[in-house]
């Protein structure tokens, strides 16, 4: 969930998480159900996309439901209109490497330059990283003026530091 602690934007961070609209990109896997779980407890829409097959933990978006709107649909397009974050992780995990997967999600699924420009004009891109660019994102997005994803990486740092501490203090 360090993902949404701390967005920014072009003009530095965003002033609150509540009302704003995160788009998912992609397989409903781990990390989008925990960023649900995240956006439940802090007041942040969402709006996943992904293929059949792959959407996120049916009870993940039932409990998220009571809090926020979760919004699920196949088109990605859907899903990023006026977003302000559109996130993406990568298609094949180390927990899945089938290659025929890519085919299902390649190219209606990718992160490019024509997907963000349907989101909001200040979105920002997240990656929880590594990412396989060409493939969920192109290097545009990635290393582009919208991306955060150094940003978010760091975040995870200072979550770890803070468990590394309160376990050498227990």
């Amino acid at each position: 969930m360090s993902n949404i602690g701390r967005l920014y934007d072009d003009k530095g961070k965003k002033k609150k998480l509540k009302g704003i609209k995160i788009a998912w990109i992609g397989d409903g896997n781990n990390v989008c159900n925990s960023m649900i779980y995240g956006a439940a407890l802090s007041g942040v829409d969402m709006s996943i996309a992904t293929p059949k097959g792959f959407e996120p933990d049916k009870n993940v978006i039932k409990q998220a439901k009571k809090s926020t709107s979760i919004e699920l649909t196949t088109d990605p397009f859907i899903a990023v209109k006026n977003a302000d974050v559109v996130v993406a992780d990568t298609f094949s995990s180390i927990h899945n490497l089938d290659k025929k997967r890519l085919k299902k999600f390649l190219p209606k699924y990718q992160v490019n330059d024509k997907l963000m420009k349907s989101a909001k004009k200040d979105a920002i891109f997240l990656h929880c990283l590594p990412a396989k660019r060409e493939q969920e994102v192109t290097s545009s997005i990635i290393d582009g003026p919208q991306s955060v994803v150094w940003d978010e990486a760091e975040n995870r740092l200072h979550t770890q530091k803070a468990l590394l501490a309160a376990l050498i203090r227990a």
